[in-house]
């Protein structure tokens, strides 16, 4: 069994930047897939960006240019550095792991909030 534990959420004005983390633990595992979704009230959850395990990202076409997914393989972290923070990325951020066996794991979640 994988846990995963979040932090870096918070309170920042427009124009700020957070780092979100994403620390996995468990016995024997390898990530194949992380992800980050978030979601806001009434909308659905969304998967924000994305790093596989040969480091291949992908974006939503909202955060290109001011989010930056990475991960250290030797902390089995994944990072999710925001910048430019818009009101509109308010939400509670998700982490989301797939190992390579197929198993999915969800993190708490951590709120970011964005004051205009």
């Amino acid at each position: 069994q994988v846990q995963l534990v979040e932090s870096g959420g918070g309170l920042v004005q427009a124009g700020g930047s957070l780092r979100l983390s994403c620390a996995a633990s468990g016995r024997s595992f390898s990530i194949n897939f992380t992800g980050w979704y978030r979601q806001s009230p009434g909308k659905q959850r969304e998967l924000v960006a994305s790093i596989t395990s040969t480091n291949f990202t992908h974006y939503t076409d909202s955060v290109k240019g001011r989010f930056t997914i990475s991960r250290d393989n030797a902390k089995n972290t994944v990072y999710l550095q925001m910048n430019s923070l818009k009101p509109e990325d308010t939400a509670v951020y998700y982490c989301n792991i797939i190992t390579t066996f197929g198993l999915s794991t969800w993190g708490q979640g951590t709120q970011v909030t964005v004051s205009s």
